[in-house]
């Protein structure tokens, strides 16, 4: 029933929101190939329309078009399919062809367009002028040849959004081909000391792509020097404008220096003309994040399905000569402990070795926990008992943290223990990743999250504290993370070299405090989700998830303490009053709830001993 209902849903989506198209215009006035090729390479597996227009001088009867219609259809008719586009079976021929795209670029939900530069007619340039600036989508203008499948290109980065859209198409051609990437930031002498507004979002952006080299070019004529710079590259990828200036301008003094008197081909990007919600300057490369968090949400987000060939998983592994350890942490989880581990045993263990062990990690449970993994031949731990000279601490990520040194795998992986709908799948897909991704430290496992209230199960419910705590604050502050679907999720893992560098908070902050630690020392692309479609829990009480908020909270403090050098936690209440209601009264309950934080593992000098290296 929970399928039929998802399924309606997205059925109801996918009829309000079409799926997103490129557009190609194809002129008669051009007498190339349309630009389908270079529209692949940019839409990120869109479809690409190609529309057909003849643009007809005023004074001219729009019949005399006739013959050109009928020629540019027979032309399209035998390339466009062949180019692997689809053709709109309507030709347009029209006094003001601008009219005719922006009304189809509404019609048809078209996300980018793409266009040709020709030296043509007046009526064709004042068209691309008029689309330039009034389209409701994206644009590319391309002058000159394509760009090949191989080369060495050039994004000139300005403030504002056509510069943001120019670095965002631009990793999306090395997705398509083997390029290289250089950025090039101009100002004038005069201007040395760049805003700082208008850097922000792509210093944030740059950072985290050590393939792309970055300049800050300084000179009298940056338009000059962008020419002579454009000598060494095969194509230059520049906004149309500067929007930093309000000016107005569709393609402003630089762009069109270069469109005049570029060595190499020139492509030209547009932005999507949006309301202003703000002065620009206030606004101005703060959104450049979102080309760094979506290109890493295409490029790290995996489906556990893409792994369930184990024999393959298993060998890859062995290729790589790689052992690996899943811990699992537990309280009080009689009901669900002992199918966890059956499940897991069994399928990748037993039938199909991926795992080369199994541990239990408790925290003194009261009940029959600790015995059931025992009668299933697992090795049992009490965390408060593993390296009892640091002090036992209760939390579930002082358990994550000493698992580390209990455990051998090079690579470690934990999941719950209270899955009822427990599958291989939650761990082989957290596998996957690690073992065809060399780069990848990190992994998450997302999920759809129906929860279990009693005998009945209700979805879309569970995430709360994701949703309402940590999704906000990450946004807030630490954006990067903005794409991780479930940041607080149970499944993960990654690789004992990151995680053993890096510290662990103690209880409900230490999901978060993970993948904060993580990006900032290995970088976004160290970080990666996987879907694992479909987990069934217990839901918690509202109280438990007050003070699970409250945990992650502390923690985000604490890192953006380290990270400014600020003491914002010495100074905060970390006592926390919990509302109670019992006979017909209300009462308040004092918790104490200090997020403390546990030194990377690789600090302990019995760890370096355990494992015979030194940090």
């Amino acid at each position: 029933m929970l399928d039929e209902m998802q399924l309606g849903r997205s059925k109801t989506a996918a009829r309000r929101r079409p799926a997103r198209k490129i557009l190609v215009p194809a002129l008669s006035c051009d007498p190339g190939e349309p630009l389908i090729p270079l529209a692949h390479s940019l839409s990120e597996g869109r479809q690409v329309l190609v529309l057909g227009i003849v643009p007809v001088e005023a004074n001219h009867s729009l019949s005399e078009a006739a013959a050109q219609t009928q020629e540019l259809r027979t032309k399209l008719r035998q390339s466009v399919a062949d180019l692997g586009g689809r053709l709109w079976p309507k030709i347009v021929a029209s006094h003001h062809p601008e009219y005719e795209i922006t009304a189809f670029i509404a019609e048809q939900n078209i996300d980018l367009m793409v266009l040709p530069w020709l030296n043509r007619p007046s009526i064709y340039k004042s068209m691309v002028e008029a689309v330039l600036e009034r389209a409701a989508c994206n644009v590319v203008v391309l002058q000159g040849s394509p760009p090949k499948p191989k080369g060495d290109v050039l994004i000139v980065l300005r403030p504002g959004p056509d510069s943001e859209l120019a670095l965002r198409l631009g990793l999306n051609l090395t997705r398509s081909g083997d390029h290289t990437i250089t950025t090039l930031r101009p100002t004038g002498m005069a201007d040395v000391e760049l805003d700082e507004n208008a850097t922000l979002g792509l210093e944030q952006v740059l950072q985290h792509l050590p393939q792309v080299q970055d300049a800050v070019l300084l000179a009298d004529d940056p338009s000059q020097a962008i020419l002579e710079q454009a000598e060494h590259f095969d194509l230059v990828i520049v906004g149309a404008s500067d929007h930093s200036n309000d000016s107005g301008v569709t393609i402003d003094q630089i762009t069109q220096r270069l469109l005049d008197d570029s060595p190499c081909p020139v492509m030209i990007t547009r932005a999507q003309t949006q309301p202003a919600l703000a002065p620009r300057s206030d606004l101005t490369g703060l959104e450049a994040i979102s080309i760094l968090v979506d290109k890493w949400f295409a490029e790290n987000t995996f489906r556990a399905s893409e792994f369930d060939e184990l024999q393959r998983l298993l060998e890859r592994k062995k290729s790589l000569g790689v052992t690996i350890s899943l811990a699992l942490p537990a309280l009080n989880e009689e009901e669900t402990v002992g199918n966890v581990i059956e499940t897991i045993q069994r399928a990748l263990m037993t039938e199909v070795p991926l795992l080369d062990e199994i541990v239990l990690i408790d925290s003194n449970s009261v009940d029959h926990t600790r015995e059931i993994a025992r009668n299933l031949g697992i090795p049992v731990y009490i965390h408060q008992e593993i390296l009892p000279q640091y002090g036992p601490r209760k939390g579930k990520g002082e358990a994550l943290w000493k698992s580390l040194y209990v455990t051998q795998g090079d690579i470690v992986l934990w999941i719950d223990t209270d899955i009822v709908n427990i599958h291989p799948r939650f761990v082989y897909g957290l596998i996957g990743p690690l073992l065809h991704r060399p780069s990848l430290m990190f992994i998450k496992g997302f999920y759809l999250r129906p929860i279990r209230v009693g005998k009945t199960i209700q979805a879309g419910g569970g995430g709360r504290v994701t949703e309402l705590t940590a999704r906000p604050l990450l946004n807030l502050f630490y954006p990067a993370l903005s794409g991780l679907i479930q940041p607080l999720s149970g499944e993960y893992g990654g690789r004992r070299l990151a995680l053993e560098q890096v510290p662990f908070s103690s209880g409900y902050g230490v999901e978060i405090g993970l993948l904060i630690d993580i990006l900032e020392r290995f970088g976004l692309d160290a970080i990666g989700q996987v879907d694992l479609i479909r987990r069934v829990h217990h839901n918690q009480p509202l109280a438990a998830l007050s003070m699970m908020a409250f945990a992650v909270i502390q923690t985000v403090i604490r890192k953006l303490d380290h990270r400014y050098g600020l003491q914002l936690l010495r100074d905060v209440n970390r006592a926390m009053k919990l509302i109670r209601h019992e006979d017909k009264r209300f009462f308040l309950k004092v918790e104490e709830l200090a997020e403390r934080q546990r030194p990377p593992m690789s600090s302990l000098t019995e760890y370096q001993a355990r494992f015979k290296r030194n940090f």
